[in-house]
């Protein structure tokens, strides 16, 4: 089987006059690193042992590897050497704002079948460790931060995103009262209001306190700050 060598698919569309349509890497890299976040908010109430959590949004995923360049066996003296910058230099230009884009480039990182990473370029450092008597580099490891690209239409297609509803449907029984599902279900009778006030319980809400057996109820679920959340 023969190695596939890893390669950076410019984007037609951001590919300035200094950038070739790829570039494929002098070596693999050795390793690689995907990391994922997402934002969490901190909702302080007064009384409790910790902060309540809050899903804000996610976080682009981050790509993290090192390439490596060497021209070393082309001669490492005087002359003929061959400058390791000129390898470098088309990975080092992807972070570079583009004239026809006013922006770095829209690329994908493709490794054979294992990864295909979509991205820009957040950050380049490159480090020069061998160099021939007049200072020429002939050796540079680049280490390279990918931050994933996606359009908002991809992202949304992708989320399937739906409208949560945690509210709950129940068949009021002989003797129940709303004070007493309130009660049942929020553990908290005073909070029948909430039930009553509801717009599927419309017809409830007129004579609240003669609940008829096989009445159906919604009762909305209850947000952090003890309010119904709101449905779309």
């Amino acid at each position: 089987m023969s190695l596939e060598k890893a390669v950076i698919e410019i984007d037609p569309r951001d590919r300035g006059p200094n950038l070739p349509a790829s570039i494929t890497v002098q070596f693999n890299p050795s390793e690689y690193t995907l990391q994922k976040g997402a934002q969490i908010a901190e909702i302080a109430i007064p009384g409790i042992d910790s902060p309540i959590l809050q899903f804000v949004r996610g976080q682009n995923e981050k790509l993290t590897l090192e390439l490596f360049f060497d021209t070393t066996q082309e001669g490492m003296g005087e002359s003929p050497v061959k400058d390791v910058r000129d390898l470098t230099k088309p990975v080092y230009q992807l972070v570079k704002i583009q004239g026809n884009t006013h922006a770095p480039p829209r690329l994908k990182f493709v490794w054979g079948r294992g990864l295909s990473f979509r991205a820009i370029v957040e950050s380049i450092q490159q480090k020069f460790t061998v160099f021939n008597p007049q200072g020429i580099p002939l050796r540079a490891t680049l280490s390279v931060t990918f931050r994933e690209y996606k359009t908002l239409e991809e992202q949304l297609a992708e989320l399937n995103l739906q409208s949560s509803d945690h509210s709950k449907q129940r068949i009021a029984q002989l003797k129940d009262t709303l004070s007493r599902i309130a009660f049942d279900e929020y553990g908290d009778s005073s909070k029948w209001r909430f039930i009553a006030d509801d717009p599927a319980n419309a017809e409830t809400a007129a004579n609240p306190r003669r609940l008829r057996p096989g009445t159906r109820l919604l009762v909305p679920a209850l947000g952090v700050f003890g309010t119904p959340e709101r449905r779309s």
